[in-house]
């Protein structure tokens, strides 16, 4: 397998770490807060990438392009991220990731033309204060809204 981990990345070592270890993420699209779906994801030259296996028509894939943001969840870390489309990336090393990960069925579902086509690739995104993310502030931000209802 191809060497995975770059220098130009937006994620910190411990995410990394985290996203290479755990099968899927679920993906909130926008700011609103919502339960998002769960998408398989791979690393590829330190990049995070998602695809849609249904391809651009995909109502996910169409949400990822309409807004530009969002939020991922990887067991009970939450991190606001920036959603990149229309670029496929590294069409081969991601195609290769998939496999390696999740066996040759995959090479059906997210290595055709239309899946290649809905690739994402997701930063994390920075808060206004200059931190990585602003995960503890969305929280607080939230439990206060809860608290207010």
């Amino acid at each position: 397998m191809k060497n995975m981990t770059s220098t130009n990345t937006s994620w910190s070592a411990d995410d990394l770490a985290l996203l290479a270890d755990r099968p899927s993420l679920v993906l909130a699209i926008g700011d609103e807060v919502q339960d998002g779906v769960e998408v398989g994801m791979v690393l590829a030259d330190g990049q995070l990438y998602v695809r849609a296996y249904k391809g651009p028509r995909s109502r996910w894939y169409q949400a990822s392009r309409r807004h530009g943001r969002g939020r991922i969840r990887i067991g009970e870390v939450v991190r606001d991220v920036i959603l990149h489309t229309g670029d496929p990336g590294p069409v081969e090393q991601i195609d290769e990731a998939f496999v390696a990960k999740y066996g040759p069925a995959a090479a059906g579902l997210v290595a055709s033309v239309a899946a290649r086509e809905a690739t994402i690739r997701i930063t994390a995104a920075v808060s206004p204060c200059g931190n990585r993310d602003n995960t503890d502030q969305v929280r607080e931000n939230r439990d206060s809204q809860e608290n207010n209802l």
